[in-house]
């Protein structure tokens, strides 16, 4: 059952929303998507969107300039949106989930049972923008919009290359680009291109990375020591996991970077026969089957070695 969202936010003069510490693509655009919808159909309402600040890619997104990453103190909001992810990964916006009137969780993750007053989960779905389209009036899509849900969608699904693409997701965005914006542009941008900086870490990475379990894992790390020597971020880490699992032959590949002493950000990916999203919910975060990710405390390879005991069983019950 489709919510209604003119129901939901009707007599509603602040609206809020707020998207995942450290946002991806599909956080990006959906929360950007949600509030440009809300502010044509929501007239008489102030909304607002409340994100760390996103890649400098993302900036030719309607509203961009416009997200609040300052996250100061806000009168209630009548409604407050939780988009593409659940509480505790909300950062510094959790203040105004608690504060709100009503509260809405809109998620594609499996790992997410819904932290709003209404909830619209759907795990069988490839992206939350996707879910962020279905739930609009279509009459009131325009060049911007489709192109900020776009972008979730390519990033969510790895410009329809991943297993969650499905016969719907083409359909969506074959309508969306009959808006007219350079979607070759935007996926080129947003996707693939990355600054000499990103190329030089990734490159140390791989060189770095290590096979085990017979070829099928691969494993490699950043550590803080690293970073600070490329005078790198988190976000020019982007796509380094997706390189390991595309070299031939590996089944689920484990990229770490330090974010603490003794503590790493842990990203997973996998072909179909690895579930990494049954691995990170065990050691506390969550994900999709076949991407996913954690927080893990201990040395690189006291997490490695973890992970890998949970990766060989899944593929010792294949055998």
């Amino acid at each position: 059952m489709n919510l209604n969202l003119a129901e939901i936010c009707k007599d509603a003069k602040r609206v809020g929303i707020g998207g995942h510490i450290r946002p991806d693509g599909d956080c990006v655009g959906a929360v950007l998507g949600l509030y440009q919808y809300l502010q044509k159909s929501l007239p008489q309402a102030k909304v607002k969107a409340f994100l760390e600040k996103p890649a400098q890619i993302f900036s030719r997104l309607k509203g961009y300039e416009e997200i609040d990453s300052q996250f100061l103190e806000e009168e209630p909001f009548d409604v407050f949106f939780v988009v593409d992810c659940t509480l505790d990964r909300l950062g510094e916006a959790e203040k105004y989930f608690h504060t709100a009137g009503k509260t809405v969780n809109i998620d594609h993750h499996v790992s997410n049972s819904g932290c709003g007053d209404i909830n619209y989960i759907k795990p069988q779905t490839g992206s939350t923008c996707e879910l962020v389209y279905d739930l609009m009036d279509l009459d009131k899509l325009d060049q911007d919009l489709a192109m900020a849900i776009y972008t979730g969608i390519i990033h969510d699904t790895g410009v329809f290359q991943y297993s969650n693409t499905t016969p719907a997701t083409m359909e969506k965005g074959a309508k969306l680009i009959r808006y007219g914006f350079d979607f070759a542009g935007l996926i080129q941008e947003t996707f693939y291109q990355k600054t000499y900086l990103q190329a030089q870490i990734m490159g140390r990475t791989l060189m770095e990375s290590i096979r085990f379990m017979d070829g099928r894992c691969i494993a490699s790390v950043v550590d803080r020591k690293v970073m600070d020597f490329y005078h790198a971020e988190p976000k020019d880490l982007d796509g380094i996991v997706n390189q390991l699992r595309n070299i031939e032959g590996i089944d689920c590949a484990i990229f770490l970077y330090q974010t603490e002493v003794l503590e790493y950000k842990v990203s997973l990916r996998s072909s179909e026969k690895v579930d990494v999203a049954r691995i990170a919910m065990f050691f506390g975060g969550g994900g999709h089957a076949r991407a996913a990710g954690c927080t893990m405390r201990g040395t690189f390879h006291d997490c490695v070695n973890n992970l890998s005991l949970h990766i060989e069983r899944q593929l010792k019950a294949l055998e």
